[in-house]
């Protein structure tokens, strides 16, 4: 049976509705994944994914982050954050089951410049991780780990990898954290499907028509373990929606598998 996941770094979920509720009406994944929510829990617009048969599980903040996992189909164990005596930033870790499948979603700290304390919090954040993903889960056993991973693991996830080397988002440090995670023991899927370069999740606004001259960069992925990445058919990246009126800065990457 096809299961389709998606993630999208939305920028803001009510300022993009106008967006994503006709997208949904479209693809109809069974499982979307939202970052950057940028809204608190009463004000988040559950009822608005309800009138199209998604529930959900979400935690927010005002004005930055947050987190959201909807699914056409029940969530099971739900829960929030790291969970490891740190300040866990629920806002930026939601997990739950569906079909049996744990998805783990998450929106990595930007880490704002390699000069600034927000970055050694994102290495240390993505190491944190790494030892959640021991701590509640087996790389022998199905897992997903979707959304906003605020890097580019690859030369060619960049559209100009040597002037961007050393910059947030590709920095060798970052590279070296992501690594430890993805030798745990993730497939990278979109990569799995599509090896061409120029593919790219996000396109900063400041760049005048980015999206048409290949600004870009692919910090959005969706990650799985051997058994679950054995049963994948295909991913893609949706542009479609970067190019509507006022859009997020990323777009939608969606993959399916055969469960």
């Amino acid at each position: 049976m096809l299961f389709k996941v998606a993630t999208f770094n939305v920028n803001s979920v009510r300022a993009r509705l106008e967006i994503l509720l006709p997208w949904l009406e479209v693809e109809r994944p069974h499982v979307l994944c939202l970052q950057e929510t940028k809204v608190q829990d009463p004000a988040f617009p559950a009822s608005d994914f309800a009138r199209q048969n998604y529930e959900g599980a979400f935690r927010g903040e005002k004005s930055h982050g947050g987190v959201a996992l909807l699914a056409t189909e029940p969530l099971e164990h739900v829960s929030f954050g790291l969970d490891d005596g740190s300040p866990a930033d629920p806002s930026r870790l939601v997990v739950a089951s569906v079909r049996g499948i744990p998805i783990v979603n998450t929106y990595v700290p930007q880490g704002r410049d390699p000069q600034d304390p927000m970055f050694a919090y994102k290495l240390a954040w993505i190491l944190r991780l790494r030892r959640y993903f021991e701590r509640h889960f087996s790389p022998q056993e199905p897992l997903l780990w979707v959304g906003d991973y605020n890097i580019a693991p690859e030369p060619i996830d960049v559209h100009d990898p040597r002037r961007l080397l050393g910059h947030v988002g590709f920095h060798p440090e970052e590279h070296a954290a992501l690594a430890r995670v993805k030798a745990w023991g993730f497939t990278d899927i979109f990569r799995k499907h599509v090896p061409e370069a120029g593919q790219y999740t996000f396109w900063d606004y400041r760049a005048k028509d980015g999206v048409a001259r290949g600004k870009g960069w692919r910090v959005d992925h969706v990650w799985a373990t051997a058994p679950l990445a054995a049963r994948s058919r295909r991913a893609w990246i949706d542009v479609a929606p970067r190019l509507t009126e006022r859009p997020s800065d990323h777009t939608v990457l969606l993959a399916e598998f055969d469960l």
